[in-house]
């Protein structure tokens, strides 16, 4: 307990050291599979030139620092605020999410809890799917383009490095990302359930992004199909794909006759509006179309059509099996080392309270080293300049290092002892000291 009051109220110090106002404090905002289904989670998906306008829209209201992912399964901005409602705010702003409809499925986690919640997310602890670990590149992403457009300090910056680490150990010394569980490998095992004589089917795979390229392999290393063709709109990245599997690659044109030569449409495609509909489907035999897209890349007016059976993203992440009831026997020791790694980043929090008034005590005692050579040089007529600037130097340095330790000690009030050495030796202590 002692220590969970201590974490919050390093966590509010800091957020007000980084900070122009006192009253700012760090936020995650977001929404999630776990409320939000796949239609909301579209409203409220960022492409690349969204996350863009929606950072520099940060910088023009005045915050300092922000990260923001979007994944098929979340949306989350993770930033210094006074009010939770301005990271709505640049949320709804910028994409066709509405506050009202944010309202209903959102989570807002504020200092402790947010961190809390961040490590959760990349740790694979938070994950649709238990232990699945893409997430954590993701975030990695989005701290390198907040730090690209200046908007990443030094506490966010070292969060986002502890949440690598912890998610690190967790790879290596748990079992929790163990066996093949994820969107593609359930996307096959779907298909092998329902389908009958898989090898002969013809399978067609419209979009080769990371989704895409995943349950291409998934498909060809578990169904030893030889009839799968891929289609992209960027041509040679799916050629790029196929040479690797030995797979046909068709036009973007050629589309609507491939899809009438298929038993299984499978979509990957990223674009912010459906791809696929009832329209371009001209086939009277069944089809099983699988939408592995967020925002939802086939129309739902496919399945006015018959013949057409239509599984989403959300209906695949359902599946569970004996892999999944392995990896949670496997979570109390990823809490573990999440705690470890808190505990050593609430260890860096301490220091960094801390440290601007060390350096201003060392700034202090320099003045006075200096002051106090120059008068014993006007008094010393062979007075040895390198000799007494050598022990100045230590002695400042034992002092401020004394000072130091005694802040990190646990039995002393942190607070009160920084009052008073600001006060003694009459520090004046900034953001940039």
């Amino acid at each position: 307990m002692r220590y969970i009051i201590l974490f919050n109220i390093l966590v509010i110090e800091h957020m007000k050291q980084y900070n122009n106002s006192k009253e700012t404090y760090f936020y995650v905002i977001g929404l999630n599979y776990k409320k939000a289904n796949a239609k909301v989670r579209g409203h409220f998906s960022l492409d690349e030139n969204s996350k863009l306008n929606l950072l520099n829209q940060a910088k023009e209201n005045g915050i300092e620092s922000l990260i923001v992912t979007s994944t098929c399964n979340r949306t989350e901005i993770y930033g210094f605020a006074q009010h939770p409602f301005q990271l709505i705010k640049l949320l709804c702003d910028n994409t066709i999410g509405t506050v009202d409809e944010f309202q209903k499925v959102a989570y807002v986690y504020k200092n402790r809890d947010a961190i809390s919640h961040m490590f959760k997310v990349g740790s694979g602890l938070d994950s649709q799917i238990l232990g699945d670990f893409e997430i954590i590149n993701q975030l990695k992403k989005s701290a390198i383009f907040s730090k690209k457009n200046n908007l990443l300090n030094a506490f966010l910056e070292r969060l986002i490095n502890s949440v690598i680490q912890a998610s690190k150990r967790i790879k290596t010394e748990t079992k929790i990302s163990s066996g093949a569980t994820s969107v593609s490998f359930a996307s096959v095992q779907y298909i092998f359930k329902n389908v009958e004589d898989i090898t002969n089917k013809n399978i067609l795979l419209f979009g080769t992004g990371k989704i895409g390229r995943n349950t291409c392999e998934n498909l060809v290393k578990h169904t030893k199909n030889e009839q799968i063709t891929l289609i992209n709109r960027t041509k040679d990245k799916a050629e790029r794909i196929a040479g690797k599997f030995n797979l046909i690659v068709k036009d973007y044109a050629d589309l609507q006759e491939e899809i009438s030569k298929s038993d299984i449409l499978i979509v990957a495609t990223g674009a912010q509006n459906p791809t696929i509909d009832k329209y371009i489907i001209q086939t009277n035999k069944p089809l099983l179309i699988l939408d592995l897209s967020i925002p939802k890349n086939v129309d739902e007016n496919v399945e006015e059509l018959k013949t057409v059976t239509l599984v989403h993203l959300d209906d695949l992440s359902k599946i569970t099996d004996e892999t999944l009831e392995k990896r949670k026997t496997h979570i109390p020791i990823a809490e573990d080392i999440i705690e470890v790694v808190k505990l050593e980043f609430n260890n860096w929090l301490e220091t960094r309270k801390f440290a601007p008034t060390i350096k201003a005590l060392k700034h202090k005692l320099n003045d006075f080293k200096i002051a106090e050579l120059d008068t014993q040089r006007k008094k010393i007529s062979d007075f040895n300049e390198e000799q007494a600037e050598l022990i100045s130097n230590n002695i400042i340095q034992k002092i401020t290092n004394h000072f130091a330790h005694h802040l990190k000690d646990d039995d002393i009030r942190t607070n009160e002892s920084l009052e008073l050495i600001k006060k003694v030796f009459q520090l004046e202590t900034s953001e940039n000291v």
